[in-house]
This record gives C-alpha cells, structure tokens and sequence, in this order.
C-alpha cells in the first residue's frame, strides 16, 4: 500500500507513487537504512539512532542508540517467522538479534573475522541467512543454532547485494562494485554463471521476482534491468531495460516533427532517444567508438577505444531511412561521427578533414555540425577555422569554404537555409560570413559588436539568433542580412537557444539560472524564470506543447508545458526591474499546481480589457456596423424598383359551396357580383403620418439641449428603409419643418467634429442631400448650416487623403525596392 522513502533526516510514505501520505520526523542524522515492518517502519541514522515509527499515528514507538566504535550498523532485516524480531549487521562483522516489543537484544553473533557486513537476505530456508562481507565474501547461516553452513567469495570487491531464486532453483545471486554479478548452485555449493558488465556501475539492488526465473537488478548507472533465466548455463539474457544517462546530459534535440521523441547526448558518451508519449519507446543509439569490433572484444570495463562525449549534434528525418540521419562532434576529437536513428546505432561514416588524416595535432577539434534539410549533407567547423562539407550517404569530402580557412577564429556557429542556397557561419573573431553553398564563394560579411558564442537558425522563417560573449542576443534576418532585433538581460554566459515552431518566439538559457522567452515581433520579454539549477541545454517541441531541458549535474531532462496553448496568458511585456521568483523543477508534487492555477488567474486579470468607442480623438474612427445598414442608403429606389413585381398579386376568388340560382321556370345560375366597390386608392393619407417618430421629437428636444446622442443611436438601430422614411418625413411638405432639418444637420456636424462614426454621418448627409436638395436650396438658414457642414467635411477628408497618399507611396516604394 505505500513506498517508502528517505531524503536527508526525513522519512516520507508516499501512496500510488505520488502523494505524500505520512512524514515521520525525528532523525537528526541522515536516514540510511529502511525495514518495513508489518505496521511499523524502521529506520537508521547515519550517527547509530534506530527508530522504530508507528505507521498510521507517525509516532515514535521505539529508539535505540548504538556506540559506533563498538556496533555501527550496516544492514538490517527481518527474519521470516521470527515474530518482532530484527537482525542488524555491523562494520564490525558481528551480528544482533533484536526483539522490538520488549527492546530486548536476544543473541549476540560474534562475526567471522572478515570484515564488516555490507548486506543481509533472508534464504528461502527458515532460519538460514545470507551475511554478504566487505571482504567479498558471502556467509550462508543458521541463526538459530549459530551455525555456518557454507562459505563463498567473490573477488570483485565488497558484496552489494545477494537475491535468492524462489522457483525451484537453489541459485542465488550476489552484486559486486564492479557492475558484475555472480551466480551461486546452493547444493553444489560451487559458481554456475557470471554476468559481467549486467550496470556500468555498482550493482545497488537486486531482486529474484516471488517464484519467477526473473531477476530485477539497479545500478548507480541510473538503469533498472530485468533478466530472465530461460537458457542453458545458468545465465541470465536481458529481457527489459529502462534506462537514463549515467553522467548528465549535455545537448538535447528534438527529432522529427511529431515532438514525440528527444534526443540526448550525455557526458557518459551514449546518444539516447527519450520518447514525450511512453518510456517503452526510448532506445539508446549506444556508445560512440573508434572501432566497434576491438570496443566490443575488449568489455566495457577496458575500452580504450571509446570516443568522448559528444558537444553538439544535428538531426534530419529526410534520409533517415536509407543512410545515417544524424552528426555528431565529439568532446575535444577532430573526427565527427555519423548516427542512425533507424538501426539505433553508430554510423558507417567517420567525417574527418584530409589535411588533418596523417599528423594528428592536439589541439584541433570539431566545433560545432549541421546537417540540410535533405539529409545529404553535413557542414562541421573546427576550432582552426575551417568550414567542411561532407556527403551523409558516402561520407566523401565536397569542399570547404574560403580559399584556406572561413574564419580567423574558431568556428562558433553553422548553419544552411531551408533551401540549401546560403551557409551561414560564425566565427570567434567576430565575423558572421554568408557563403553560396554549392559554388561555396562568400556573398556577404558582417562584423559584430562581441564575439559570438553561439548560433542558432529558424528555417521556416529566415531568422537567425546569435548569442554573444558579452552576454547579449542578436537576432538577423538573412533575406536583408541585417541585426532586426538586440536583447540584453542574462548576467551569464548562455548555453543555449531555441525558437518556437512559429519563429515567434526565442528562448534563451543561462548560466545565471534563468530561461528567459523573448518576443520577438514586439522585442519584447515576455516570460522569465529562475531555477536552482542552471540549464545547460533547451529544445522547443515541432509541435509547440513542450519545452525540454536539461540542467547542471542532473541526469534527467525535464517538460515544461506551453500554458498558451490549452488557457487565456498575458503576453505583455515584463518591466525592466522584473525579478523573477525560483521555481522547482517539473516533478509529480502536487503542491507545484496550485501556484500554476494561482498564476493563471492574475494572467486573466491582466487580459481583461474593454476597448473604447474612440481610441484618441484626433483618429477618425468608424462604426461597428456591418456595410448593410448604410452602404445602399442612396440606391434604395433602385433597388425597390428590382424587387417590386411585375403584375400586383391576385386574390384566388373562392368558389362558394351551394352555387346561387335565379328564381323561376327554367334553373339558371347568378352571375357573379362585380367588386369595384370596395376598391383602395393608392394616394397615401398624410392624416396617417400626422403622429411625430422618436427620431423626430428628440431632433426636436436636440435644438435646445445641443444633445444629439439619442437621435442617432435611434438611427442607428434603423434598417435602410427606416432611415429612409424617417429622413423623408423632415421636409414641412411632409410633416416637418425648416427648424427639425436644421437640427439633422447640425447632427451630421456633431459627428464629424467628433470623428465617430465616420462612415455613417457620410451615408446620412448624401441622402439627405439627395431627398431635400430642392428645399436647401430655397432656405437661407438651412443653406448657412450646411455652408459649416461642407467646410468640416473638407478639412477632415484632405487629412485622410494625405494619409492614405503616403501608405500608398510608401507600398509602392516596397514593392519596386524588392523586385
């Protein structure tokens, strides 16, 4: 039901693998040996404090102190059915048998005189234990009549851990500092297998799984392996395999474009495949060596042709299925080595420049690599200078650039554009030079401020990130080949860069322990954070959910997830005083989300903004609806003339159910009666349009109070039609009067001092004008407030000609420029 685990003097009991259910606090030294004990824990200090903790209730049951010049314990265990008791083990070889109920120590062992006891493991006899020693040797026990009943050693060192078979084989297992592990025949009482090099490292941990021919087995090599025992000869195969790096990470990249597998290279020499979906889907591409068949002669333990750790690599997909997708440069090493992703191995190629093929100078090495888009060529600069092309498919030598050497310097950066027209390089003397890549003359050199340290190229987008010495950031764009954009804020050297899928965003990390994301369309910082631990390598998903990185002697690579995907994040920019506060590395505690959530809602606050009618009023601003409502204001005749039908609608004459006959002799039927009578004229009674509109009272109440808010939100509301009629029925011909289309006009004055609405106040005057030009004409006080109409008109229209003069030049002048 629980895990348990120490760290430092704390003892915390975690339930289904992640929440902390219980925390037991009480040690002042460091915790170094754990015994579940049925609904007890035990747990040992390093200063010789032995506590006996209540599970549930997290309370001390039991504490023994033990003088360490007399009996350090090592090791401790629980003897199956030997009820409360435990049997510790000393660095002074002897043994004790405790009973816990009533803290008495029953039976002291003596010890063999061998040296301490490193572990204990109960056998699948009863009262038969394994004592393993630090001098190598592995004592099969008797505890309760004291006696030995046989002896084994190992010469590898200290005995790490021992594991029992428990399927019917009488084998047991025993781990050494070495990385090998031993096989024992119990009845034999003689070695049947070893399994050399099974970790890299010290064997921490075995296990034979309960009545299964499988043994689980841990390393320092941070590797959990299974192997079963199914074959002749006693040995184990590796059957399963989760494992990590074994010294930290130095370069991470994300392969392919799915953003569903990382690959990672570490100071242990191995290039690894870590899988963003499941672990099943990680594989390791193995250690770089010089020559595989002697590497794999010799061991592991004695490789003397192994390659250092790799510094930088690159990845294409293109090719990947028909030859090596992937170069890599080494640690200090000139020759750069090809990978295959697909075979999971170490390439057929060893890149390596001819000038350097028969003397071999100590301090030339290769710098940094990059490989096309297409897969077919790799580029590697060296520390001397020298830029070389190579093919991936036949690993032949294609060229260099420059007539000996691209830069006085050493090369800090390479790259070639998504379409393999330009290459691009950096060199430690301050020069970025761009290169035809097939004819490989220069076209263009530029000097920069401080010499740069790194370098960086968005394909998609043609933006280049340049990290410099000086601890700044310069973005160029290599269409203009011009610095776009200059960052500044990092107090330390960067390691490295990445850019978001969209060339949006640049996200830089440093050695002053931040990771800092740059926008770049505003050049401004939009998101920073601090960490305890500095990162030495980042890596944006293709897909741009996760950002990888990996950290300062730190074996893990750690996701942080894109919050701009999946919820509302202020992007605004952070103020230059910014400090940014420590956040912990990604793990499963779940305390981590609330700050999260906690972030989130001050972001939202930040979002919510309710723009205004008029940003500024000197802008001439327009309204919000749709071209329906005032862009056919002046063809409204027109248009009913299109619509109206060619014959008016005939009423159907019903037919009546008993058909009227004439009175007489002879049946006959009644002619039908002539309706005329009650035929409509189509004059329309002005006594109907005796009743003032809203528009019209308030236009009315307007010429008073200088107020003409409310008439032209009424306007607003309006369909063409409506606006039509209202404007018709201003004339005094048709209800109105001279003073009500003094007030309209002064209305359409209002909006063009105001500059709202720009568009509609033009739509209303053209009508207007339109239906009473006749009458404008004749009144003299009409023709006065139209006079101040015209000139507002004039003056806020040659403003926006001027305007819009200017846009268009200046497009012009773009488009010939660029042609």
């Amino acid at each position: 039901m629980l895990v348990f685990a120490s760290y430092g003097n704390l003892l915390h009991a975690f339930a289904r693998n992640k929440e902390v259910v219980h925390i037991y606090d009480g040690h002042k030294g460091e915790i170094h040996l754990l015994q579940p004990f049925g609904d007890h824990v035990i747990s040992v200090d390093i200063d010789n404090v032995l506590i006996v903790w209540d599970v549930q209730s997290e309370e001390e049951y039991l504490q023994l102190n033990f003088d360490k010049a007399v009996f350090a314990v090592s090791a401790i265990m629980h003897p199956s059915t030997y009820l409360n008791k435990i049997l510790l083990g000393s660095e002074q070889g002897s043994l004790q048998l405790w009973n816990v109920k009533s803290n008495k120590l029953l039976y002291s062992f003596p010890g063999w005189g061998l040296g301490g006891v490193t572990t204990l493991e109960q056998a699948p006899a009863v009262d038969v234990v394994a004592i393993g020693l630090v001098s190598g040797h592995i004592i099969v026990h008797n505890i309760k009549f004291d006696e030995t009943l046989m002896k084994f050693q190992q010469d590898w060192g200290p005995i790490t851990a021992i594991s029992f078979r428990t399927d019917g084989h009488p084998v047991m297992a025993a781990g050494s500092p070495i990385g090998h592990i031993a096989l024992w025949d119990l009845e034999e009482k003689k070695l049947i297998s070893q399994m050399r090099n099974a970790h890299s490292t010290a064997i921490a941990g075995m296990s034979f799984v309960q009545g299964e021919p499988l043994l689980v087995t841990n390393g320092a090599d941070n590797a959990i392996k299974i192997w079963i025992f199914d074959g002749p000869g006693g040995g184990g195969r590796l059957l399963r395999c989760r494992m990590g790096h074994s010294a930290p990470p130095t370069k991470i990249r994300y392969h392919g474009q799915n953003g569903q597998q990382i690959l990672s290279a570490g100071q242990d020499g191995t290039l690894q495949s870590f899988s963003t979906v499941h672990e099943r889907f990680n594989k390791s591409l193995g250690r770089g060596s010089i020559n595989k068949k002697k590497s794999k002669r010799k061991g592991l333990q004695y490789d003397t042709m192994a390659l250092p750790p790799i510094t930088a690599f690159a990845t294409e997909i293109a090719r990947q299925n028909d030859w090596d997708g992937i170069i890599a440069c080494h640690q200090g090493y000139i020759t750069c080595t090809t990978w295959n992703y697909q075979k999971t191995s170490m390439g057929a190629h060893k890149l390596k420049p001819k000038a350097f093929s028969k003397n071999k100078p100590l301090d030339v090495y290769a710098t940094v690599v990059d490989i096309t888009t297409c897969g077919n060529f790799a580029v590697i600069g060296l520390s001397t200078g020298h830029v070389d092309v190579y093919n991936m498919q036949s690993g032949i030598h294609r060229g260099h650039y420059g007539k000996e050497k691209a830069h006085e310097g050493a090369i800090r950066g390479v790259a070639v554009d998504g379409l393999n027209q330009l290459t691009i390089t950096a060199g430690s003397e301050g020069f970025i030079k761009f290169w035809k890549f097939k004819t490989m003359d220069l076209v263009y050199s530029a000097n920069l401020s401080s010499s740069p340290s790194a370098m960086l190229l968005h394909r998609d987008s043609g933006i280049l990130g340049i990290a410099s010495d000086d601890f700044g950031i310069s973005v160029l764009d290599i269409e203009t080949r011009r610095i776009v954009r200059k960052f500044s804020g990092h107090h330390s050297q960067i390691n490295d860069m990445t850019f978001s899928p969209d060339g949006r965003w640049l996200i830089t990390a440093s050695m002053d322990c931040t990771i800092k994301t740059w926008d770049l369309p505003s050049g401004c910082l939009i998101d920073c954070f601090l960490l305890d631990s500095a990162a030495i390598s980042i890596s944006m998903s293709p897909t741009g959910d996760f950002l990888a990185s990996s950290h300062v002697d730190d074996l893990g690579i750690y996701l942080w997830s894109n919050r701009s995907l999946y919820s509302l994040v202020s992007l605004r920019p952070l103020p230059a005083d910014y400090e940014p506060s420590v956040i912990m590395l990604p793990g499963t505690c779940p305390a981590q989300d609330v700050d999260i959530t906690g972030d989130e809602e001050t972001s939202d606050e930040m979002i919510d903004y309710n723009s205004p009618e008029q940003l500024e009023e000197q802008l001439v601003t327009l309204s919000s609806l749709s071209e329906s409502r005032w862009k056919n204001l002046l063809n409204l005749d027109v248009i009913k003339k299109k619509n109206k039908p060619r014959e008016p609608p005939k009423v159907p004459k019903s037919a009546p159910f008993f058909i009227p006959t004439v009175p007489g002799l002879i049946p006959r039927y009644a002619a039908a009666k002539q309706e005329n009578d009650g035929q409509q004229s189509k004059v329309v009674n002005l006594g109907v349009l005796a009743q003032k509109s809203d528009f019209y009272v308030q236009l009315e109440e307007a010429l008073s109070s200088n107020e003409y808010k409310s008439p032209l939100n009424i306007l607003k509301e309006m369909g063409p039609s409506s606006i039509e009629t209202e404007l018709r029925g201003l004339a005094p011909d048709a209800g109105g009067s001279v003073e009500v289309m003094k007030s309209f006009l002064r209305l359409i004055g209002t909006m063009l001092n105001t500059k709202c609405d720009f568009e509609l106040a033009q739509a209303y005057l053209a009508l207007f004008l339109k239906l009473h030009l006749k009458i404008l004409s004749s009144e003299p006080v009409l023709l006065e407030e139209i006079a101040k109409v015209s000139t507002q008109l004039e003056e806020t229209w040659i403003h926006l000609q001027t305007l819009f003069n200017q846009s268009l030049c200046v497009l012009n002048y773009m488009k010939s420029a660029l042609l």
